[in-house]
């Protein structure tokens, strides 16, 4: 290759560098990854050559045929992944091996620890690509050129990893990607070809492009004429061939019944470019009139990018084993976005865009197999093996969460496979289920009661759940942000009304003793100057004062109407940066509390009002509220500390 350009030597990105180094630090135990990481880019590019070729064959550039071949140089201790893909402009090397574009690159490396084993997991979650070259090579040379461009348009890429590369453009002739590994001394035993076809039939069989290898040249027959007629002559060497190693079939074309759960396993990592092997998988033949295979894959960990809004999500669409488009989002909706996996159409145009996906009704009917199958599948997952289960809940639950809303025909049995903290639960792991609340509902209870909060002990510790636990009544406790837009609309499950604690009048059914509906009702009317008293300290700041049925131990407690925003919701609105007004409460105050007999007995209306405020203040702060003045109850606390003590 003759260099046309001049080189240039630049640094890499620093989020390169930290990657770069604790690839090497932390993979040292499990280097093999790195044939299979290659072999799968180069396998990718050859899909996308594919894809592009059905609008432009010239792109084929009249060589059809795709493949990747690897090849050793003993002498030199070298180890070539060549393809003949789509390849790289000099831009796109720069942006794809100079920096990283992954918005979770950030959060990625927050999240190292220092611990290799720890780190190594979390390299899973990250993918390394290209970047896994370097575990077993000191120096990493890379040659490529995109289809469709010129042949002294070709770019050669070198680095030792250590911070800096060189870039240049070369005459390249054919089109494809070729890297060459430059082994470590104590990384040889990559050269034996025999350990790197198992390592091709242990990670790649399953690769639809062909992976080739040489074969070992055998001497001519001894019996055959050598040129000109006679025998005995020096034996002739066969010319060496190429022969393919990997098997080179869409495993999700085979019977499930011919596939063993290791292929699977090394079918996914494989091509979700995961370190761990997945949670649990779905694969289906469907036939009719609407023909298409699917294989689904849960993930065992939640990638970096979950939450990511601009991330694309979604699994790889096939259209009769051409490779269509990769994240095909219409195919999985987004509170699914962590199932990876491959859906392959028989009945699709080739000529499929995401355009087209948005209404095809096709792609539709696909979309509805895939979520049933991914419910049914995670229903299976909770009923056979809770602790599998439970991990997966405790990685992609909050996401999950997001289904009632977005998918109102499978709302039940989304529910279903939700889980809560409660007031019966021990710690923070959300085990509970709906179906278990329901369980162990008291005999005349119709609701399933539950409050919103910032955190777990603000909701256990909540005044709201006084009277709960006094009648022993389970209480789910809800603190994760999506919670607030889970309950908007997911309002019953089993003909099982869903009710906040903090919202409405209290009604407990037939849970309730007539004789305490009938006490409260009674002091209402005792204590009405005490309400008016309270509503005129109070003022705009409350809707409403009451007495409460729900308190025991506290002073007050703060409410909303039934129909209002919460408070937690307006709050969280708030932090997102949203301008949600907060709605205005009811506080509901306990006649039996020491603090207000002390205040209907106090004669002073200026000292009234101070108590009423720092009620109102404490009943605010109790439920995980901001006070507006912090200062101001400081101060009246103050005072009216210094007066007690007088």
């Amino acid at each position: 290759m003759t260099a046309v350009a001049q080189k240039e030597t630049l640094d890499f990105q620093a989020e390169v560098s930290q990657v770069l180094n604790l690839v090497i630090r932390s993979l040292y135990s499990n280097k093999e990854i790195f044939l299979r990481e290659l072999v799968s880019n180069a396998s990718d590019a050859s899909e996308k050559l594919r894809f592009e070729a059905l609008s432009n064959e010239a792109l084929y550039e009249g060589e059809t045929e795709l493949r990747i071949r690897i090849s050793v140089d003993k002498e030199a201790g070298r180890v070539t992944i060549a393809d003949n893909g789509i390849g790289m402009s000099r831009q796109e090397v720069t942006e794809t091996i100079g920096s990283i574009a992954s918005s979770g690159t950030r959060k990625f490396l927050e999240n190292l620890s220092g611990d290799q084993t720890k780190d190594s997991q979390l390299i899973g979650q990250f993918g390394v690509g290209f970047y896994s070259a370097f575990i077993v090579a000191d120096k990493v040379t890379l040659a490529t050129r995109r289809a469709g461009m010129q042949p002294d348009e070709g770019v050669l890429w070198e680095s030792t990893g250590e911070g800096s590369y060189t870039i240049e453009n070369v005459e390249r002739p054919k089109r494809g990607t070729e890297i060459v590994l430059h082994l470590r001394d104590d990384d040889k035993e990559f050269l034996d070809e025999w350990r790197l076809r198992s390592i091709i039939a242990k990670f790649s069989d399953h690769i639809a492009i062909p992976v080739e290898m040489l074969q070992e040249a055998t001497p001519a027959d001894d019996n055959e004429e050598g040129e000109g007629g006679e025998k005995g002559e020096q034996k002739k060497a066969a010319e060496p061939t190429w022969e393919q190693v990997n098997k080179g079939t869409a495993l999700w074309m085979r019977n499930k019944s011919d596939v063993s759960d290791e292929e699977y396993r090394e079918f996914y990592k494989n091509s979700c470019h995961d370190f761990e092997d997945p949670l649990a998988w779905a694969h289906n033949r469907v036939e009719g009139t609407n023909e298409y295979s699917a294989l689904l894959f849960v993930p065992s960990r939640a990638p970096f990018d979950l939450w990511d809004r601009e991330a694309k999500h979604g699994v790889k669409l096939y259209v009769r084993r051409v490779f269509i488009m990769d994240q095909a989002e219409k195919l999985m909706p987004r509170y699914l976005r962590f199932v990876k996996g491959v859906v392959d159409s028989d009945d699709l145009p080739l000529n499929v865009s995401r355009e087209i996906l948005q209404h095809d009704k096709k792609i539709d009917s696909i979309r509805n197999a895939n979520v049933k199958r991914v419910l049914g599948l995670l229903e299976k997952l909770a009923k056979d093996d809770e602790e599998k289960y439970q991990n997966f809940w405790n990685s992609f639950g909050k996401v999950l969460k997001e289904g009632p809303a977005e998918d109102v025909a499978n709302r039940e049995r989304i529910g279903g496979l939700m889980r809560f903290a409660s007031t019966r639960s021990e710690g923070d792991a959300q085990t509970v289920s709906l179906d278990q609340y329901i369980e162990r509902m008291a005999e005349k209870q119709e609701k399933v009661f539950y409050i919103t909060a910032d955190t777990l002990s603000a909701a256990r510790n909540s005044p709201h759940l006084e009277v709960f636990k006094k009648k022993d009544i389970e209480v789910l406790l809800l603190t994760d942000r999506v919670d607030e837009w889970l309950v908007s609309g997911f309002t019953d499950y089993k003909g099982k009304h869903l009710q906040s604690v903090a919202k409405g009048e209290l009604d407990l059914g037939e849970l309730e003793d007539k004789d305490d509906k009938e006490k409260v009702e009674k002091a209402t009317e005792e204590h009405k100057h005490l309400i008016e008293r309270v509503k005129s300290a109070l003022g705009d700041s409350v809707k409403e004062v009451r007495v409460s049925n729900r308190l025991t131990e506290s002073p007050a407690c703060l409410v909303v109407d039934h129909y209002d925003m919460s408070q937690n919701l307006a709050r969280v609105l708030k932090q997102l940066g949203q301008d949600a007004p907060l709605p205005t409460p009811i506080i509901e105050i306990n006649l039996e509390h020491p603090l207000l007999q002390r205040m209907d007995g106090e004669t002073d209306e200026d000292r009234f009002a101070e108590l009423a405020k720092l009620v109102f203040d404490q009943a605010l702060l109790a439920e995980g509220g901001q006070l507006e003045d912090p200062a101001t109850f400081v101060h009246r606390l103050n005072r009216l500390m210094l007066d007690i003590s007088s």
